[in-house]
């Protein structure tokens, strides 16, 4: 476990007030606590459906840690307060669906721009607009890739049950702490309202990592420089008496704006990049079943990676040799494994509830003489392991 030095007693508060064991919850509240477990002290957020319960939780829980809770006048003000929290040092996280998502989008930017760690979590609902607010979907998927503009990287992770959930959002915070960058984890208003049993760890279990602080004078004064090679400057806190420069603006290695030099600001982008890339292995993560024979693949992320495993078990037991391959980490995309996999197979079926998104993905990185389909559906209803199946035996 890798903790500040000035979190012991968080960790004893959490011993004290979470027993380890097995709870009945719902996949939002499961959100909340592997939140809380990661060292989150700071919560900005709007109601919206199907995320209130997030909010919810984490009012009730926040202030029992020495936690902070705001509900603010809208979702601009929720993550423009994530991002001034986590300045001064707090891990800091915001919950919102669809709608709010994209209004979110410009400061996500600013985020990203500004190497500001912070958790955004979107339980996606069915769209556009309005759409179904009580029904789920997973039709966010490119807007969180692309939904904020210019040349941006971003990391997404998405959770496949209530126990996922909890330890996806700690690797989340983790991520974002290690890498300082927003990382969004992509719910979904099914698994977010589902009620299942989440073991809760001693957190003597749970890793938690914070960011890098300036070891001198010198580092806090490049709070966007490169000094150790990683591509992950050291982030000078606000309020821990240091002079630091913080804009969304191109701005070179001492944090004030520059603007008008194409230079500064290829070098500034390009590392922002860099250290995403070049650190895979920090965020990369998927689930694979039965891929060592298989000669049908199954990709599915989220809520629809569960009747995709059932209808996989299924297929296997008719002997039809089906595989699974499940990406948690789904932006940057697990492309090399997909290639791999890819080669190996003579068809490959993505099942999502959308119109067809993270197929494309898929298709980037398989080649023209593997049968490729989706499974898509839309209006708020998760397919099923039959419908899946049906599909499987329609190729196999």
């Amino acid at each position: 476990m890798i903790i500040r030095g000035d979190e012991p007693e968080q960790v004893r508060l959490i011993k004290k007030l979470y027993k380890p064991g097995n709870y009945f919850m719902q996949g939002d509240e499961a959100v909340s606590y592997g939140a809380i477990f990661a060292g989150c002290r700071f919560y900005a957020g709007y109601p919206i459906t199907p995320a209130s319960e997030i909010a919810e939780a984490m009012a009730r829980e926040l202030p029992k840690v020495s936690g902070y809770y705001l509900q603010m006048e809208d979702e601009i003000g929720s993550i423009a307060a994530v991002v001034g929290a986590s300045w001064t040092g707090l891990k800091s996280m915001t919950a919102t669906s669809g709608p709010g998502f994209s209004l979110m989008q410009e400061n996500l930017g600013y985020a990203v721009m500004t190497e500001t760690p912070l958790v955004l979590v979107d339980v996606q609902r069915s769209g556009p607009s309005t759409g179904q607010a009580t029904k789920g979907a997973q039709g966010d998927f490119f807007q969180a890739r692309w939904g904020t503009h210019g040349d941006h990287p971003i990391i997404a992770v998405s959770p496949t049950s209530g126990q996922d959930a909890f330890w996806e959002t700690i690797r989340a915070f983790n991520i974002a702490e290690r890498l300082r960058t927003p990382v969004v984890i992509l719910f979904d208003g099914v698994l977010a309202h589902t009620r299942e049993f989440v073991r809760i760890p001693d957190i003597g279990e749970v890793e938690i990592t914070y960011r890098k602080l300036p070891k001198n004078e010198e580092e806090a004064r490049l709070p966007f420089g490169d000094p150790h090679g990683d591509g992950v400057p050291p982030m000078p806190l606000f309020g821990h008496g240091y002079f630091t420069h913080v804009t969304g603006s191109t701005h070179k290695e001492n944090g004030l704006r520059d603007v008008y030099t194409p230079e500064v600001h290829d070098r500034l982008v390009r590392r922002i990049h860099r250290k995403i890339e070049q650190n895979r292995h920090v965020y990369e993560k998927y689930e694979e079943h039965f891929t060592e024979d298989a000669e049908i693949l199954v990709v599915s992320w989220g809520v629809t990676a569960r009747p995709s495993l059932g209808a996989v078990l299924r297929a296997r037991e008719e002997g039809i040799k089906a595989g699974l391959f499940v990406p948690k980490t789904v932006h940057p995309f697990p492309g090399e494994r997909m290639r791999e996999l890819g080669k190996r197979v003579r068809a490959i079926l993505v099942p999502e509830m959308n119109l067809g998104q993270m197929i494309l993905e898929v298709e980037r990185y398989v080649n023209d003489d593997v049968l490729l389909k989706g499974v898509n559906r839309i209006g708020g209803v998760p397919l099923t392991v039959e419908e899946i199946l049906r599909e499987i035996r329609g190729v196999a």
